[in-house]
């Protein structure tokens, strides 16, 4: 088929000389940009090197190839190419494997190249990067990088199997101008429980604008209030309302959100998950308890203060709170008679659990006991608090569930030994109305004797509550009931933490068990394989909620809350596991060995090993960029992976 036009080749000044040529009707791609390489200047010089005749007979070769039709040149072509020897045709093989190549980039509209750019992960955008300026600035484009910000941060990609910690921090915005104070301050109650929750639409998103509470501070003191009229401040309150009056309204200043380029975001991001995959981190010691440390918490998102905080129980008989920046111990709070064995705060409260009988409730900023609920016959070893609901775990081996608003409880009774965990949960959060109201779980209006609560085929609608204990079990209870309404049964030991992973429904690959895995209760990670029925799990499957608790047995087990089935067990370590934690990304687990093990959920594997405390690690917070641990050696160790 004959081309639509014809390439001109000769050299420019022998091009001109040549006037009985037909001038070509269109130039390819090629040809295009011979000028800017200068092909034709060194043809030209090598042209000047020779004698006149010898020139003269090449420029008409050149000439009568030159205004020759496609089809004729191939004829031309072929017919040169049977009179090269072998040295010839070496040289147009050597020369051929530069000129054939073309720059696609330099043809295609921009947004066809951003198409085929989103076909390439992220090492494969980086190497392109580095081909030239114009290569660099389409691969670093934003749009492509949002994307793959998307598919990996907060999540595990489907197609790599790498997930990105979201490191949602907060952002120090500086004040530009003081703002007039209001004539008439008015508190607002806020939600305690959403400033320690993660925001999702937030968290994709790593520039946002945030809004400051209060001026950046060194103390935890609360601002001042106005006086109530009462001479005991709390007297006549509910503990939320009292609560609530402890903070204030937010200033209604907004910054402007400060944006970064998302490859930057991305490679922050991929830097803390390489120093995960490899254990890579530093440590940090605070010191201060004098005994085994049992309980912690910290949390980075507070409103107030601006730095992130850690609070810690011990057997010491003291409630400790750190600046984790600085390592500082801003407050030591005293009242309880025996060890510290649970605790758990948010922007406004804290409540402790200790082996003398009681829990109270502080303001931590204050270091001030607000009240103290007794109820439990022996020690309190465990709590959870969730909206206005408390529930505590005890050695008495019942469970209360407490009314913070009217301090009222009712006990559930079922555990043998000691409760050593308690995890509140809400069944259905994504029904448009909630199923059951808090008050409506203490006024028994909802109460009716269940039939074999042991046996239920489903989970009812409502709040419910997981509880382990050392009778080696894990119970699940309908508050609405007041019944435990399954009971998860594979530890041989006792079972001494639970991390609940409402979150991590939406992750794939969570169940990929084989049969015999299931009817073992051992998974190891699947290999790879194309047939779509070799796995038993499927997309519903991988979407509900798990369970993971560690045991004196030495195991950490992951559970299927429906079925009350094991779908995992994780072995290494070679004494019993203290205390579990989990987020999308991985497990982590401490154990009565002094290790630290952080482990792939998917694939069931231990990715790393952290050893540095002298003693049991007896409870651990885990992090986007850190795992915190607390040790009967006395000791809080901070492990940041961070860059």
């Amino acid at each position: 088929m004959a081309s639509s036009y014809v390439c001109d080749t000769l050299p420019a000044a022998r091009l001109a000389a040549t006037a009985a040529v037909p001038q070509p009707r269109k130039l390819c791609v090629r040809h295009q940009r011979m000028a800017d390489e200068g092909t034709n200047l060194r043809l030209q010089h090598s042209l000047d090197a020779l004698p006149l005749d010898e020139r003269q007979q090449v420029n008409a070769i050149w000439s009568a190839f030159s205004a020759s039709s496609h089809p004729r040149r191939a004829l031309i072509l072929q017919g040169l190419l049977t009179m090269c020897c072998f040295s010839q045709l070496s040289l147009l093989t050597e020369q051929l494997a530069y000129l054939i190549r073309i720059d696609p980039f330099a043809v295609l509209p921009h947004e066809l190249c951003l198409k085929v750019l989103l076909y390439l992960d992220a090492t494969s955008l980086c190497r392109a990067a580095q081909v030239s300026r114009r290569w660099r600035a389409l691969a670093d484009d934003d749009v492509l990088w949002r994307g793959i910000c998307e598919q990996h941060i907060g999540q595990k990609c489907t197609k790599c199997g790498w997930g990105l910690p979201i490191l949602e921090k907060r952002r120090v915005v500086p004040r530009h101008s003081p703002v007039p104070p209001s004539p008439s301050p008015s508190p607002a109650p806020e939600s305690s429980q959403s400033r320690l929750s993660s925001s999702v639409a937030i968290l994709a998103y790593p520039s946002f604008s945030l809004k400051r509470s209060f001026e950046d501070c060194t103390t935890l003191s609360a601002p001042p209030l106005k006086r109530q009229r009462s001479e005991d401040p709390y007297h006549g309150c509910s503990l939320i309302d009292t609560f609530s009056s402890l903070l204030t309204t937010d200033d209604a200043v907004h910054h402007p959100s400060v944006t970064r380029p998302w490859k930057d975001v991305y490679s922050e991001r991929m830097t803390v998950e390489r120093n995960w995959r490899r254990g890579r981190c530093t440590i940090k010691t605070l010191k201060g308890h004098t005994d085994g440390v049992m309980c912690l918490q910290f949390s980075e998102t507070l409103q107030h203060p601006a730095f992130p905080v850690l609070i810690t129980g011990s057997y010491d008989e003291t409630v400790r709170v750190w600046n984790m920046e600085t390592g500082v111990e801003l407050h030591c709070l005293r009242g309880h008679t025996r060890a510290v064995r649970s605790l758990q705060f948010d922007e406004v409260k804290l409540i402790t659990g200790s082996m003398d009988n009681s829990i109270k409730v502080w303001d931590w900023r204050g270091g001030k006991c607000i009240r103290t609920l007794t109820g439990h016959t022996e020690g309190v070893v465990c709590l959870n608090f969730d909206s206005n609901v408390l529930a505590s775990g005890s050695v008495d081996a019942t469970v209360k569930v407490w009314n913070l608003r009217t301090g009222g409880a009712f006990t559930l009774r079922g555990h043998t030994d000691w409760v050593n965990s308690v995890q509140l949960w809400d069944s259905n959060p994504q029904t448009g109305q909630k199923a059951t109201s808090d008050s409506s779980l203490f006024d028994g209006s909802l109460i009716s004797a269940p039939s074999h609560p042991h046996c239920s085929l489903q989970i009812d609608p409502g709040k419910m509550l997981f509880s382990a204990s050392d009778d080696g079990t894990i119970r699940l209870w309908d508050l609405t009931q007041r019944a435990c309404v399954r009971q998860f049964t594979g530890h041989v030991g006792q079972v001494q933490s639970m991390k609940l992973l409402v979150d991590n429904c939406d992750s794939a690959g969570d169940v990929n068990m084989t049969a015999s895995d299931k009817e073992s209760g051992f998974s190891a990670p699947n290999a790879p394989s194309d047939d779509p029925t070799s796995s038993v799990s499927t997309d519903t499957e991988r979407n509900k909620p798990l369970l993971i608790s560690g045991s004196l047995d030495n195991t950490v087990k992951l559970w299927d809350i429906e079925t009350g089935e094991t779908l995992r067990t994780f072995f290494g370590h070679i004494e019993g596991v203290w205390a579990v934690a989990s987020d999308k990304l991985r497990l982590v687990s401490g154990s009565h060995d002094r290790t630290i093990k952080v482990w792939s959920r998917e694939e069931g594997k231990c990715t790393s090993t952290l050893v540095g405390h002298q003693a049991a690690v007896s409870c651990l917070a885990l992090g986007e960029d850190k795992i915190v641990s607390g040790s009967d050696d006395n000791d809080i160790k901070i492990w940041s992976f961070a860059s």
